[in-house]
């Protein structure tokens, strides 16, 4: 059941930002362009993230998404699907999906919506995803989001789940914001072949310094070449350095709504209004903040 470490998901990937039209449907060209620059520049496709508005887009159109980019000769193997979602059916469709289609392994949140669940819970949630799709092929990437799910995925979930489902529970995105829980992981998860990805790129050196697999981060939508420059040279004299710059425009883009100001920041590189929009209950940034955040963007470092 386990899975060679050349053949895992490893690097730079970005929660991608998802475009609408202006009747709020998805717009699969935008997608798919906007996808195979991140491929492009090194980064990998964690499509239906956070940042992707997923939560705001129905199985249906997950699908539809995936399947553009699959037609279009993106490279599946780059890709890891956010499949989590509260109803168990939908994960588990999405999931199959996802692995039918050759993906590299999938994202996927615990079932979100009922608070303080008991460990017990979420490991039969994940437990009935793996056995209704039931293919070897399957990695689950957990997604451990709790400032925004509201749901934990505990040290003591994990080990049951990596001693129950050796080689598909292969890894995790931690955006809990905890360096300590991120060691944790490292620490005592790692040697057994349990990838961890930081959820920013603000912790990225240490995350390689300390074992990691690489980060799934927001502004690899909008600062792929220089995340993963780092991580390809994190070993290198300057490497502190370029940690600095990443962090610096990181403030940026987190000093207004991410999700907007990333869109907006595209809409401004492309010439392409469409890509403001952003689906209700999100609100897209104002003229005058589109405005200031070009600016901020535009001026030196330092």
């Amino acid at each position: 059941m386990s899975i060679q470490a050349a053949d895992r998901p490893q690097g730079v990937y970005a929660p991608v930002l998802t475009p609408f039209n202006a009747d709020l449907s998805p717009s699969a060209p935008r997608f798919v362009a906007h996808c195979r620059a991140l491929v492009d520049q090194g980064a990998g496709l964690a499509i239906f993230g956070t940042n992707s508005e997923a939560n705001s887009l129905s199985v249906a159109e997950k699908r539809q998404l995936l399947d553009a980019l699959v037609d279009a000769g993106l490279p599946p193997a780059r890709m890891m699907p956010g499949t989590g979602a509260c109803a168990l059916p939908d994960a588990v469709e999405l999931t199959r999906h996802a692995v039918n289609a050759g993906c590299g392994g999938v994202l996927m949140l615990p079932p979100f919506y009922y608070k303080g669940v008991s460990d017990e819970g979420l490991f039969r949630a994940f437990a009935h995803v793996i056995e209704q799709v039931a293919d070897a092929r399957l990695r689950i990437y957990l997604y451990h989001i709790p400032p925004v799910s509201g749901v934990p995925i505990s040290l003591a979930l994990i080990d049951r789940l990596l001693g129950e489902f050796p080689g598909i529970i292969a890894g995790i995105k931690d955006s809990s914001g905890d360096w300590a829980n991120t060691q944790a992981m490292l620490r005592d998860f790692q040697p057994r072949g349990f990838d961890v990805f930081a959820g920013t790129e603000t912790v990225l050196l240490d995350t390689m310094r300390a074992g990691g697999a690489g980060c799934i981060t927001a502004t690899g939508n909008v600062n792929a070449a220089p995340i993963v420059a780092l991580y390809r040279n994190w070993q290198a004299p300057d490497a502190q350095d370029r940690q600095r710059a990443l962090n610096d425009t990181r403030a940026i883009f987190q000093s207004y709504p991410m999700i907007p100001a990333m869109k907006a920041a595209i809409a401004q590189r492309r010439n392409d209004p469409a890509w403001m929009t952003v689906r209700p209950p999100l609100v897209e940034l104002t003229d005058a903040q589109a405005a200031q955040l070009a600016q901020r963007l535009a001026a030196p470092a330092g």
